[in-house]
């Protein structure tokens, strides 16, 4: 019974585990496939970089909108329910991806991306707080990092695809000797053919993406899946919902935590987006900028797993606080460094952003009691509206070209440097909260 205890997961929640775990590389693959689109968009639609970073707005908007009205779902259904619409909304969101490539549409592309997230709303809402309930509370964050550090493979996943299928393929990215893009100089009938046949290069991936996720259905559909037990009042009664918020409200480890978990997803947002402005810069085409993000995202996942092991012997607080520390400091090098050196410290930046998330999330939530979990993830799920955000505005700043007698997009990343910051006094605050 003791060697249980000590089981990161306990042998009856494996299968489970494996297959919620599943869940972290596919809203990984939507999230990272998607971050290329919005230099794919600005050229072959001809918008600005503030118009373009409107993709993200749509993307993360979904999880602001459907967070809440998710865990009112799940709480008055269960987490199977929960997983089986988000992936039911998932697919169909990727799936419109097909009328809006007809259409030539930004407006419909950024509306399909809003329909897919309402599904990863649902399964971020569902699986966070289910994989930290699949064993024992003292290694729960450490189990959500775990579970977490899969996130980065459907990440590497969907930026595999982008970087080898997708900006390869673009013929509105090919440049001339001096380094120019050709399509700008194109009359507009050769451009509505290249753009006719750009967007669909575009849309192909998320038509396959669907197929994969209606699979996954079946799959958890046939699956038995645990119930948590939970001592709470029937989700009709708005007083139980009241007294849950009011006791979010009165938790500062928690409600701190929500407003650190938003700027950490603004601030990862902005960073995996721009890093192919940031090249762009250099004279880097969008196809070779992408390796620089599978790097990022390679050091991501070792990062993650590195520090799920260090887990064992340093606090994920103190950790939270060291990575922070490396995170801002690495930042203030992308800003500061012009060139090449200053991609290679953007890039790095993904090293200390591995456990961030998890172990905000898993931070938050120690000391929530079990019936306000859900109510309690889904305003940790909702945070990510930091993502919908912060990238338009840091591409505004891009957008005016030069800045402090600086190149903009090097000044633009000061905003993802405040968000490490935050991130940063939270895990110091949390630490010191916990030593008392």
């Amino acid at each position: 019974m003791a060697e249980n205890k000590k089981s990161l997961v306990p042998r009856k929640y494996l299968i489970p585990f494996i297959l919620i775990t599943s869940l972290f590389a596919l809203w990984g693959f939507a999230n990272d496939i998607t971050n290329p689109m919005v230099a794919a968009f600005q050229t072959v639609m001809e918008l600005s970089a503030a118009k373009a970073s409107l993709i993200q707005f749509a993307f993360y908007g979904g999880y602001a909108t459907m967070a809440v009205p998710a865990a009112l779902f799940i709480r008055k259904y269960s987490y199977k329910s929960g997983i089986l619409l988000g992936l039911g909304l998932y697919a169909i969101g990727a799936f419109l991806f097909i009328p809006a490539a007809s259409y030539q549409d930004f407006t419909f592309f950024c509306f399909s991306l809003y329909i897919l997230t309402f599904g990863l709303a649902f399964l971020e809402t569902t699986a966070n707080p289910l994989i930290l309930s699949l064993g024992d509370k003292e290694s729960s964050t450490r189990r959500l990092n775990m579970a977490q550090a899969f996130n980065p493979v459907g990440s590497l996943s969907g930026m595999a695809i982008a970087s080898l299928i997708v900006l390869p393929n673009l013929i509105s990215d090919k440049r001339d000797e001096t380094g120019r893009i050709i399509f700008d100089t194109l009359s507009e009938a050769e451009k509505a053919d290249i753009r006719l046949h750009d967007l669909a290069i575009i849309r192909d991936p998320y038509v396959a993406l669907g197929l994969v996720v209606l699979l996954i259905f079946v799959v958890i559909a046939l699956t038995k899946i645990p119930t948590v037990r939970e001592d709470e009042k029937t989700m009709g009664d708005v007083h139980t919902i009241r007294q849950t918020l009011c006791n979010l409200w009165k938790n500062t480890v928690y409600r701190e935590g929500v407003f650190t978990q938003m700027c950490y997803v603004a601030a990862q947002i902005m960073v995996w987006t721009f890093i192919i402005q940031y090249a762009d810069n250099l004279g880097i085409n969008k196809a070779v900028a992408q390796t620089y993000n599978i790097v990022a995202m390679s050091l991501n996942l070792a990062g993650r797993f590195i520090g799920t092991y260090i887990m064992k012997y340093i606090n994920s607080r103190n950790l939270l606080t060291l990575f922070g520390i490396g995170a801002s400091l690495c930042t203030i090098g992308t800003i500061c460094i012009e060139g090449i050196l200053g991609l290679y410290c953007l890039v790095l930046i993904s090293l200390f952003m591995s456990i961030m998330f998890p172990s905000i999330y898993g931070i938050s939530l120690e000391n929530v009691d079990t019936q306000d979990t859900k109510l309690g993830a889904a305003f940790l799920v909702m945070a990510i509206v930091g993502g919908a955000l912060m990238p338009p505005l840091q591409g505004m700043l891009i957008d005016q070209g030069t800045l402090l007698g600086m190149p903009a997009v090097n000044v633009s990343f000061i905003l993802p440097l405040i968000c490490f910051i935050v991130v940063t006094i939270y895990g110091y605050r949390t630490m010191k909260v916990h030593n008392r």
